[in-house]
């Protein structure tokens, strides 16, 4: 240290150089978090998967919508304008790849406006980054959107854009807020117009410094990031910075009092408080380095606080210093006493029942803690939309989604089914319905669209049951015909009979007599057949034999007919009489071709019938499925729109969409995203569609992934970051009882303070659940940072025994000479949180709540008493399995 005091002017400007070098060249880290997006998923999730088999596929496209709210049901003039926007919306390039109007036709007159007529939705397919998405909104907000009507535009993206917007100007609030609130409580505990200066510019340093390291980190190496990033490292290094200056400020001012010259009190300083920061920062430095095993990228991103832990503690031991030797008694001008180096009455009192009452004083800390862990039930909110508030847009927009439509309707669960080849056809097409009629009954799936049922209904032609129905139809209406031909014959055979008796005297007229009675015998013989076979058609079974009859008698009226014919010619011929007789009869031929053509059709009609239900009958999929898909139904030119909106890849993969009952934000989405799930892989077993890979889609699916990860990542970075603090702090204090006490205090406290949290937000304020970043945040950060206080304390408590005292004196000295320190360094770090308040972001009020709560709880009641009860009772058991050594005196 007297090397630092000695060389500190061109360590400081080397130091400043830097840190201006740094600032003007690092990237923009604000845009670098916008970049990353709100959410960041493992490759290996379901959700990120689907977008992944998207993109790839060239359909990563997402919907944007126009909502527009009415005052009445739609009227003339509101189609007109409305189908105006559609038309303009129309001729937009990228990232505009479609837009749905919603007076096309009725069936998405029945999917996008309301039952009430009161509210109409757009849809705008887009396919772009997040930037161009937004400012594709900003452009149709401001260039084709009347100023005079209600139109919102929301989307998944256009949220996550007023999240990151609202998270920035968050972040401005803060940092203002955390500057002004330090240098007033500094100004109050130091009575100084110049002390708080020397925090502040020394933390400023470190911000600065440890923002443009990051940048550049995230540059260089892919270094997580994300909108959490700079407020915690504003709050943190604010926060912890400034407490880490109080302590070395307060231990100088101590030295300075006891007589020492400036250069011996800065030495004495740094062996004694600079020794508590080194374990403090250091323990601090491992918490949030632990953070670096979680798999999710915004936890991970919060490793960023460890990099401006270890700038900290550079400035700390380098800045610091320079004021210190640069200043001298006038870095406390004009105040000749501070109030932070006083001891603190209030922890005299603390440890006088402390030490001298430790169960006492340890049922107080039950007492105060235990009962809200009994209220505390980890519910859990993933609804993004509560993290901005309904002043936006984007929210007012799926709010009137949610009235008109319901609340399903605007963000769908979508199933991306992907295989190496063709899965639309015939064969495999069945199965997919099976799936969406598995998906629809259960609880909390409002419809499912997919191609068998593009508008959410079920085609009952495609079901077997309703094609026999058709084809039994067809067989009546067949018999029905064949009744008729058989009518229209007999009445032929009659008049036959008939014209034959009628017909002159004459060789010629008798062989024509003796045609026409063979004519009408034969026709005689044909209704009877034509009987028989009407008979037959009461069975489907009977249809390829029918088709043989009628084929075959088809061609004895050919014949028939023929005779006739030739009949009458020849009667023609034997006068006016006759003549008469041989143009009936050719009226009489006619009606026998008019018959056999009747059979014709009833014949083809038949063939069709045969050929459709012996195809059924080869089809595999009826007993599996109940349906049927006829040939060439899906090349059908009214078949391709439903090809288009739900397959990808060239009719290698199929889209679901499945409409929810309730909120897609809420828990019960999430739990109905497990049903769904669970639905999709039992069904689709043994199927043709087995081997498809299967993934999910939608923010419903999202939160799902994110309540699996962010509980895995909870679970296994606690015991990372408890395992790696017990070993630090077992090395700096030699020790293994202690860091077991210090870690569960601090655990209790977090637990208590989460449960006060979930009081608070949920019982009292209506939330689903405290917001699902929240625990791990609040834990790292209370966990890491309260455990300093604890050094602060013990550390102190170690200096006392070294210098001889008995265990219980040790520690009624420290709590007295530390109790200022410690409450000071508690509210203004509680304060740093604080300032997170006004942030507008429900998960950072949340979190600074559980900080808040916990510093406070720490530090005015668990650590004063619960603590020092402790290490009373174990004695100098408390170093085991080590001895505390001792100063000779």
């Amino acid at each position: 240290m007297r090397q630092i005091v000695k060389w500190r002017w061109p360590i400081v400007i080397v130091l400043l150089l830097a840190t201006v070098g740094l600032f003007l060249a690092a990237p923009n880290l604000s845009k670098q978090a916008e970049d990353a997006g709100a959410i960041q998923l493992a490759s290996d999730t379901d959700s990120q998967r689907a977008a992944d088999i998207l993109k790839a596929a060239g359909a990563s496209e997402e919907t944007i919508s126009l909502v527009i709210p009415l005052k009445e049901a739609v009227t003339k003039e509101d189609r007109t304008e409305i189908g105006q926007i559609v038309k303009d919306l129309e001729k937009l390039d990228k990232p505009v790849t479609g837009v749905l109007n919603p007076f096309e036709s009725k069936e998405t007159e029945g999917q996008l406006i309301s039952k009430d007529k009161k509210t109409v939705l757009v849809p705008i397919t887009v396919d772009g980054t997040q930037e161009e998405i937004t400012a594709l909104a900003e452009d149709i907000r401001s260039d084709l959107l009347p100023d005079d009507r209600t139109i919102y535009l929301t989307g998944e993206s256009l949220i996550n854009a007023d999240v990151n917007k609202s998270s920035q100007e968050g972040l401005k609030r803060t940092e203002l807020i955390t500057v002004g609130l330090i240098f007033g409580l500094l100004l109050i505990v130091f009575r100084s117009i110049v002390t708080p200066f020397v925090p502040l510019f020394a933390v400023g340093v470190t911000y600065l410094m440890s923002q443009s390291f990051v940048a550049f980190f995230v540059d260089w190496f892919g270094f997580p990031v994300s909108n959490f990033t700079q407020i915690f490292l504003v709050a943190i290094l604010f926060g912890i910075g400034t407490d880490y200056c109080i302590l070395l400020l307060s231990r100088y001012k101590e030295e300075l009092t006891a007589g020492h010259d400036v250069e011996t009190a800065i030495v004495n300083t740094y062996k004694t408080a600079g020794r508590t920061l080194l374990i403090s920062g250091l323990a601090v430095l491992v918490g949030f380095s632990a953070i670096g095993f979680a798999d999710f990228p915004i936890f991970k991103s919060s490793v960023a606080v460890a990099v401006g832990i270890a700038v900290l503690l550079l400035v700390l031991f380098t800045l610091v210093p320079f004021f210190m030797a640069t200043l001298k008694e006038k870095l406390f001008w004009p105040s000749k006493n501070a109030a932070s180096h006083q001891d603190s009455r209030l922890w005299a009192r603390y440890g006088g029942l402390s030490i001298r009452r430790p169960l006492l004083a340890m049922a107080i800390v039950a007492v105060v803690t235990i009962p809200t862990l009994f209220t505390y039930d980890d519910d859990l909110s993933f609804n993004t939309v509560d993290e901005i508030g309904a002043k936006y847009e984007t929210v007012k927009g799926l709010n009137a989604i949610s009235d008109g439509f319901g609340a399903g309707e605007s963000l769908p669960v979508n199933i991306i089914l992907k295989d190496d080849q063709n899965i639309v056809t015939e064969k495999t097409v069945p199965y997919a319905e099976q799936l969406s009629r598995e998906l629809v009954k259960l609880d909390g799936v409002k419809a499912v669209r997919s191609i068998s049922r593009p508008t959410g209904d079920v085609i009952d032609d495609l079901y077997v049951d309703q094609q026999l129905k058709q084809v039994a139809s067809g067989l009546t209406d067949a018999k029905d015909g064949l009744g008729k031909v058989g009518q229209g014959l007999q009445t032929v055979e009659d008049n036959l009979q008939n014209i034959s008796g009628q017909i002159p005297a004459g060789d010629q007229a008798s062989a024509g007599a003796a045609q026409l009675q063979q004519a009408a015998d034969g026709l005689g013989q044909i209704n009877q057949q034509l009987a028989l076979v009407g008979q037959g058609l009461q069975s489907a079974e009977n249809i390829p034999q029918t088709v043989g009859t009628l084929t075959a008698l088809s061609g004895q009226l050919t014949q028939i007919q023929t005779g006739i014919a030739q009949a009458a010619t020849g009667i023609e011929t034997q006068g006016a009489q006759a003549g008469q007789l041989g143009s009936g009869l050719t009226q009489l031929a006619d009606g026998v071709g008019s018959a056999n053509n009747g059979l014709g059709k009833i014949e083809d009609g038949l063939k069709e019938a045969a050929d459709f239900l012996k195809e059924m009958g080869n089809s595999k999929t009826i007993r599996g499925t109940g349906m049927f898909i006829p040939k060439d139904t899906l090349s059908s030119k009214d078949f391709e729109p439903v090809i288009d909106r739900y397959t990808i890849d060239d009719k290698t993969g199929l889209k679901f969409e499945v409409i929810l009952d309730n909120d897609p934000y809420s828990p019960e989405a999430i739990e109905t995203v497990a049903a769904i799930k669970k639905t999709t892989a039992s069904t689709l077993k043994d199927t043709p569609l087995e081997q498809a890979q299967v993934a999910y889609g939608g923010i419903s699916s999202i939160n799902s992934d994110l309540n699996d990860t962010s509980k895995a990542d909870f679970s296994r970075t606690v015991v990372i970051m408890i395992i790696s603090l017990f070993i630090v702090l077992a090395i700096m204090f030699r020790s293994l009882i202690m860091p077991l006490f210090m870690i569960g205090s601090l655990l209790l406290t977090y637990y208590t303070s989460v449960s006060i949290a979930e009081l608070i937000f949920v019982n009292g304020l209506g939330y689903d659940g405290i917001s699902w970043a929240v625990p791990f945040f609040g834990f790292v950060m209370l966990v890491a940072l309260g455990i300093d206080y604890s050094i602060f304390l013990l550390d102190r408590f170690r200096e006392e025994t070294i210098n001889g005292l008995e265990t219980n004196e040790a520690m009624y000295v420290s709590m007295k000479k530390m109790g200022s320190v410690i409450i000071t360094a508690a509210i203004i770090l509680a304060g740093t949180f604080g300032a997170m308040m006004p942030s507008g972001v429900l998960s950072l009020v949340q979190i600074a709540t559980i900080v808040i709560t916990g510093l406070l709880l720490y530090g005015l009641i668990v650590l004063p008493l619960l603590i020092p009860a402790i290490t009373v009772s174990f004695g100098k058991g408390v170093w085991w399995p080590f001895r505390q050594k001792q100063n000779k005196k």
